[in-house]
């Protein structure tokens, strides 16, 4: 079997308006039709994908599949008006190769970037005992049938009511027999894939796959917006009794350097490396007089580890100031000392950090806290400045990425640190993460191919 993604991208963007189709519009970093792409390319039971697009676009959709390197991507093809057009084009440009037969088509709409690899794998699984597949969500309003004079004429149940979306799936023999039916049939109506397949093809069994709430469609304003703090909030979860240490052995050749590594996760993590057997150079105010707040001791650490090891591949930055009491009663050198330790140092980490990350293609990983989503009552500076690393580890990765390097955040849950019980004292044990465990996947983020995640660790 060939499982091939069909990526719906015809629109023209009407209903979005502005000059460009909205999958061409860019939302945290990339263009919509990117971030789906990027779905697809990643997932590995998609075996090729092809691309339907407006033919006033192609050079677009050429530029970016080149920029992106998508070696999955085989075919570029020319939609029409319609979405049945588009689905048409797919159909036509695979039902005379080899195998036809054995060929699953997998239609996704371009504008929904959120469509993750669970529910493809699912999708393209139930092919497996059936012809055609649907994805859908339950749904949570309720629907009213009106008349044409706008007046209710019924109420649907609910419970029997789902809201669709995409991808649709289909063996490739089936919705060529039921387009063909369906294109001789004079009264035909564009509607959706799994629509022709019901009414020209009754016989067929519909299989339905559970969508997700997250995965919506992108068509007017206020979708924009949504899907700005949605990628905002996105983030790679890790449990931490989950966690595996099989390629840990990678890191035995990387030189790493860790701002804040005198105690709690930094120190951990600096453990683990060497363990590892990599060259580890750890900084901190206590250890060795370095402040994150003052550039210079960033930029001599640097170049004095550059000096000795010829290269740096990973550096972390976990240096940090929690202050726990009200806004009021702090004064003002401490005010601008914590925003100069963890907003200023995290700028200066990063910026005297490229040169060396550049020629490496390394990763740049740093902390935020799970306060960061809300301000908390007693640590606003402390929340707020961990709001701001959450949005520079997005914007630095965008920057970045044309040159090879990866930013990561990590977003930990309640751990215990020696900062975190000269805050709070001391807390039940059971009910905080531990600060190896968290050491352990920030380890794994730096060996993975993320970039411009918040990496969530949980129990």
């Amino acid at each position: 079997m060939r499982n091939i993604g069909v990526i719906l991208a015809g629109g023209n963007g009407s209903r979005f308006g502005g000059n460009l189709p909205k999958q061409f519009i860019k939302v945290a970093g990339k263009t919509i039709i990117e971030h789906t792409l990027d779905v697809f390319q990643k997932c590995s039971s998609i075996d090729e994908v092809a691309i339907v697009i407006n033919p006033n676009f192609t050079s677009e959709i050429e530029t970016i599949v080149s920029n992106n390197q998508y070696n999955k991507v085989k075919k570029i093809l020319i939609g029409g008006k319609e979405r049945s057009d588009s689905s048409l084009a797919a159909i036509k440009a695979y039902q005379n190769e080899e195998n036809a037969d054995e060929i699953k088509l997998i239609f996704h709409d371009a504008v929904r970037p959120f469509i993750n690899r669970t529910i493809i794998n699912e999708v393209i699984d139930s092919l497996n005992h059936c012809n055609a597949v649907d994805v859908a969500i339950k749904a949570t309003d309720t629907i009213i049938e009106v008349c044409d004079k706008n007046q209710i004429v019924n109420v649907p149940n609910r419970d029997q009511l789902r809201q669709g979306q995409t991808p649709q799936a289909f063996r490739l023999k089936t919705i060529k027999e039921a387009y063909e039916k369906a294109l001789s049939d004079p009264k035909f109506k564009t509607t959706d894939d799994c629509g022709v397949v019901l009414k020209y093809l009754p016989e067929e069994t519909i299989t339905v796959v559970e969508g997700a709430a997250d995965n919506i469609k992108i068509t007017y304003d206020l979708d924009m917006f949504i899907a700005d703090k949605l990628f905002q909030l996105k983030n790679q979860e890790f449990k931490t009794s989950k966690f595996s240490s099989e390629n840990i052995d990678q890191i035995n050749d990387k030189c790493i350097v860790v701002f804040g590594g005198s105690y709690g996760i930094g120190k951990d993590i600096a453990t683990i490396c060497q363990e590892a057997g990599a060259k580890v150079y750890s900084f901190s105010r206590s250890e060795n007089g370095v402040n994150v707040k003052n550039i210079e001791d960033v930029r001599t650490s640097l170049e004095k580890v550059y000096a000795e090891a010829g290269k740096i591949d990973y550096i972390i930055n976990t240096a940090a100031i929690l202050n726990k009491e009200a806004l009021i009663n702090v004064d003002q050198e401490t005010v601008e000392e914590i925003i100069a330790v963890n907003y200023l140092g995290m700028v200066n980490v990063a910026k005297e950090s490229f040169q060396y990350l550049k020629e490496t293609k390394g990763h740049l990983l740093l902390f935020t806290s799970s306060s960061y989503t809300r301000g908390r009552a007693s640590y606003s500076l402390y929340s707020s400045t961990k709001a701001a690393a959450v949005n520079f580890t997005q914007a630095i990765s965008e920057e970045w990425r044309h040159f090879g390097i990866r930013v990561n955040c990590i977003n930990p849950e309640r751990t215990k640190t020696p900062m975190r019980v000269k805050n709070f004292g001391n807390e039940p044990v059971d009910s905080l993460l531990k600060s190896e465990d968290v050491a352990q996947i920030s380890v794994q983020t730096l060996l993975s191919e993320l970039t411009g995640q918040v990496v969530y660790v949980k129990k």
